[in-house]
């Protein structure tokens, strides 16, 4: 048996097992969630169609992981203006898989068990949480003395230029002497591009003489 499930503004056919990436959903790796929205299920004669849900139908799957998508770059140039912006982003996604379609009102088995686990999932979570604020330090150390005005490199605007002061990058000499190790780091920590950090390196050379 198949189901329809819509979730994040899509679409998705679906069947027990089967192993899906969708839309962000809150929950951490072995939590059930619980997919209300059916638009069809079953099979052949016997199918049955939502207007626009189907009543007591629902699709109960169990979190694999929390991910992000692979990057996609916005690329924006002004002819005969010498500008340009490229910027970079990654969606959120979760990795769900299919553990039981019900129908007729029924409930999931697995719901008391969950709740049995509450307590230990907390202790879990307060555990992790050093290691959050861990993760949370800048990736560089910023100078002492007065910031440059970074907004001056074409493409950083001050959005920008108060994401780079937060992870310690202030002046235009830190930019000029960023290595590629570093671009690389600022690629996969923020959401700008390796060849956008490239550009901003060039530019601040010449601002940083």
């Amino acid at each position: 048996m198949f189901a329809v499930i819509k979730t994040g503004g899509k679409q998705y056919r679906v069947a027990a097992n089967d192993v899906l990436t969708i839309e962000k959903l809150e929950g951490a790796a072995g939590d059930t969630v619980e997919f209300n929205e059916i638009l069809m299920v079953g099979e052949g004669a016997g199918a049955s169609v939502g207007a626009p849900f189907v009543e007591g139908a629902m699709v109960v799957a169990e979190v694999v992981e929390q991910g992000r998508a692979r990057k996609v770059l916005a690329f924006k140039k002004r002819r005969r203006q010498n500008s340009k912006r490229i910027r970079g982003h990654r969606q959120h996604q979760t990795v769900v898989k299919i553990t039981d379609i019900l129908t007729g009102g029924a409930k999931p088995a697995k719901k008391a068990a969950a709740k049995k686990d509450a307590a230990p999932k907390a202790e879990t979570k307060k555990e992790a949480a050093p290691k959050a604020e861990t993760a949370a330090a800048p990736l560089f150390t910023a100078p002492a003395g007065e910031p440059d005005n970074l907004t001056k490199i074409k493409g950083i605007g001050p959005v920008a230029a108060g994401q780079l002061a937060e992870q310690g990058i202030t002046t235009f000499a830190q930019v000029a002497a960023l290595s590629d190790a570093d671009i690389t780091r600022i690629d996969e920590a923020m959401p700008f591009s390796a060849d956008q950090i490239s550009d901003w390196r060039e530019q601040a050379k010449a601002l940083a003489k």
